[in-house]
């Protein structure tokens, strides 16, 4: 594998806290600004699913927003990686393919083994105690019984510890790319359903990860991030070398 380059608000989702101002300001704050994050809402949640096309006046018509708010918005999803505009025809959704796939967990994997770095050898403030609870307990239900709203919150709750790695990177640049990688990752999210099996084991590599945060072991925390990544690319049938 190649090698990785080496508060909180809550636990519920967080996107909205990923958004640097510097983000929200590109295109105002009138219609452009609602059709972009229309368009990241359909993204986030599946509506526009990996591979999807749509013609500008059939977007239109999803957001509900006029045609040159709508293109704006296409402008900026595009330079994140979201979607490729086809001249003259209109716009598809990013592949969320192997490569892609890799290539995006990968790039988190690089922000959290920073994000725990830092945060170890300066101290930071982490909400390590709610953190550790909401695993445990998402753990323990995905070895019970699997509810119809489980593969959902047991996505807020793994994201619950990237964002928080994120946020002890200390840089408004490092937080907006990783906020713009999470959105693409939940393209990739929505392509497959949280199985139990799959939640329990997450679960427990985010415990593991946070036991070698709480015991101030960089070495431990960055291991447990590769191994935790290594995993996650098994479960989206991306295997490396």
């Amino acid at each position: 594998m190649r090698e990785l380059k080496k508060d909180f608000q809550g636990l519920q989702d967080t996107r909205a806290a990923f958004t640097t101002p510097a983000a929200r300001s590109v295109g105002g704050d009138g219609l452009s600004d609602q059709a972009h994050q229309a368009l990241l809402a359909r993204l986030r949640d599946g509506r526009l699913s990996s591979g999807s096309f749509l013609s500008m006046p059939m977007l239109v018509e999803e957001l509900g927003l006029p045609m040159a708010a709508t293109r704006e918005a296409v402008k900026r999803a595009e330079a994140s990686g979201l979607l490729s505009i086809l001249p003259k025809r209109g716009i598809t959704v990013m592949d969320a393919g192997p490569e892609t796939t890799r290539e995006c967990l990968e790039l988190r994997a690089m922000f959290d083994c920073e994000g725990a770095r830092r945060i170890i050898e300066s101290r930071a403030d982490f909400p390590l105690a709610t953190l550790r609870g909401e695993h445990e307990r998402l753990r323990d239900a995905a070895a019970t019984e699997m509810s119809a709203g489980l593969p959902d919150e047991a996505i807020r709750t793994d994201l619950s510890l990237h964002d928080a790695l994120a946020r002890g990177l200390d840089s408004g640049l490092a937080q907006r790319l990783y906020a713009e990688n999470r959105d693409r990752i939940a393209v990739i999210q929505n392509t497959r359903p949280f199985l139990a099996d799959r939640i329990a084991s997450a679960m427990r590599e985010h415990l593991a990860i946070l036991d070698a945060i709480e015991a101030h072991d960089t070495p431990r925390a960055l291991s447990e991030i590769r191994d935790h990544l290594r995993h996650t690319l098994r479960w989206w049938g991306v295997y490396l070398d």
